[in-house]
């Protein structure tokens, strides 16, 4: 993921006894000139900060005070976010013996005064909290961290957290860390912050820091590494474990046969990553993402045409907050590759520039990317692709080979199956491998060999129930026809009549001119639902028939058509 954005401790961190450190600026100076944000964020007062400062700017924001005070450069009246000191908190102290300091906001104290400090809060009955800093204390009201300060210091910005990085010392900058996508710790820092922290900086001291910075700044991208934070729920292994599957940077690929789930898993990570307030791009050739406007800050974004305008998709693209669903499900077929070549090439240059989007979803990425004839299509340095597909073989081998995890629903297809096996380490026999992966029941999946959360094995899971509606395509899962010997057949006290159903629109035409006894016998056995279930796939449209099947026959005919044209639409549409 791009770097944007470096949130820094002061004391400890890039300055000792006081002084902040000459090789430390320089180096917060060289990410500045390379085009990152830098943002100073410290327990001290800013009154007592100004003098320790250069004269030359050196942050875009200064958040003090541990998060109650921000002042954006170029603006040098700062900003109060917390309530100040109420007085008969300040004359409790006294009374106390407690000797104290007060910023605007932030009451200062020995960390060793903590329990009158505590008598004080306890008898004011106010909503204050204690953090601790070595051997120091503040106050302030309850809420109020370098964590927040920084988050309201990213939204005036216009950037957001998942591409900033944390460095910090102490007990103080725990807050600090869990708000950047990814933390670091100085080696001479609290254990509890080593511990919490993605990366320990090797060497002692602000010239660390700083060497650790210039090491940042060439690439401007977050370090390697998986980290302990931002995973995504998958579903539950076989033993009953859960499965999660660390996204940061990573390019994902979802093969499977049509109607195995992949757009169902596809969905839950998008889900996921959007409630985690990344900001997700999702090419959407054919509607089925359109459930996800249900989430906060999703915008579906219909494009009909090659040629319509982009302005649009770029201004949404470019809020931090935002996620966008391309939809393009009322765009000619031969149209889709254009518009996809356009905001693929739109959304990896924002990317370079502002960061933005952290990820880019792909489905039936097969039309799109099976030969990289641009270069701009698939960046695979920016990583954070999930690439969405059920021909697995025909996507080029640049975009396969930069596959760092790969989840699999039902591949019975053998081509697509051995496919997916050069891309893992060896598992099993061939044979083995081809059953296990057109085993997989329509709910379930598999990680490949070669991740970490998979290591060597083939990982089976149970995948994870959604938070939205799952739509399925509307025209191409009504029309597309079962495989032969799959068909729904009509009969009549057990003989066939001649007729069957290859797909749910020739079911729904064929149903208002069924004989009521050929009609009522297969509502009684419950084949409407069934056939959804097993054939299909689709365990929703199941359900919904199963209700249908329960109501008198003439009703149900009715309902049965009417859950098919609701879910699935018209061949119209």
């Amino acid at each position: 993921m791009s770097l944007r954005i470096l949130a820094v401790d002061f004391d400890g961190t890039i300055a000792e006894d006081d002084a902040l450190d000459r090789e430390a600026a320089e180096a917060l100076r060289e990410a500045r000139g390379a085009g990152l944000l830098v943002v100073l964020a410290t327990g001290r007062i800013l009154d007592d900060l100004d003098p320790l400062l250069p004269a030359t700017p050196l942050f875009d924001a200064v958040v003090a005070e541990n998060g109650a005070v921000l002042r954006l450069a170029g603006q040098p009246a700062p900003t109060v976010l917390a309530r100040p000191p109420q007085p008969a908190f300040l004359e409790s102290l006294r009374r106390n013996g407690v000797r104290h300091r007060s910023g605007r906001c932030v009451v200062e104290a020995a960390a060793d005064s903590a329990p009158r400090v505590l008598d004080a809060i306890r008898g004011l009955g106010a909503p204050l909290g204690i953090s601790f800093n070595r051997d120091r204390l503040m106050v302030l009201p309850s809420g109020v961290t370098k964590g927040s300060g920084l988050q309201e210091a990213l939204w005036r910005l216009s950037v957001s957290g998942h591409n900033a990085l944390a460095i910090g010392d102490a007990e103080n900058d725990h807050a600090l860390l869990e708000a950047c996508e990814f933390g670091a710790a100085v080696s001479s820092g609290s254990a509890s912050l080593r511990e919490a922290a993605e990366i320990v900086i090797p060497g002692n001291g602000p010239g660390a820091v700083a060497r650790f910075v210039r090491g940042l700044v060439p690439a401007r991208r977050m370090p390697l590494g998986l980290g302990r934070r931002r995973w995504i729920r998958l579903g539950t292994r076989t033993d009953g474990a859960p499965l999660d599957l660390a996204l940061r940077g990573r390019n994902v690929l979802i093969g499977g046969d049509p109607r195995s789930g992949k757009s169902w898993i596809t969905g839950l990570i998008c889900e996921e990553l959007i409630l985690q307030r990344y900001s997700v791009c999702i090419l959407d050739p054919e509607g089925d993402y359109a459930c996800l406007e249900a989430l906060p800050g999703v915008i579906v974004h219909p494009i009909a045409s090659e040629d319509a305008s982009l302005s649009g998709v770029e201004r949404i693209l470019r809020r931090p907050h935002l996620s966008l669903v391309v939809d393009m499900s009322g765009a000619a077929g031969a149209s889709k590759p254009g518009v996809v070549r356009r905001v693929l090439g739109l959304a990896n240059r924002l990317r370079r520039e502002t960061g933005l989007p952290h990820r880019i979803v792909v489905d039936e990425a097969h039309y799109f990317l099976g030969r990289l004839e641009d270069p701009e299509l698939f960046d695979p340095e920016l990583g954070g692709h999930v690439l969405v597909t059920y021909r697995i073989a025909d996507l080029s081998a640049e975009v396969l080979g930069a596959a760092d995890a790969v989840v699999v629903t039902k591949v019975a297809d053998q081509r697509q199956a051995l496919a997916l096996r050069a891309l893992a380490p060896p598992v099993g026999t061939t044979s083995e491998w081809l059953a296990s992966l057109a085993s997989l029941a329509v709910d379930e999946a598999m990680l490949l060999p070669g991740a970490q959360e998979s290591g060597e094995c083939l990982t089976r899971f149970r995948i994870a129930g959604r938070r939205t509606d799952h739509v399925r395509h509307r025209q191409k899962y009504r029309d597309v026809p079962v495989p032969p010997g799959r068909e729904f057949v009509f009969t009549r006290q057990g003989r066939e009549m001649g007729q069957r159903a290859r797909t749910l629109a020739e079911l729904a035409e064929l149903l208002p001119d069924l004989p009521d006894d050929v009609f009522e016998g297969h509502l009684d056995r419950g084949d409407f639902h069934r056939w959804a279930e097993r054939v299909l796939g689709d365990a929703e449209l199941g359900g919904a028939l199963r209700s249908a099947e329960g109501l008198e026959a003439p009703r149900a005919r009715e309902a049965i058509a009417k859950v098919i044209s609701d879910r699935y639409g018209s061949s119209s549409t």
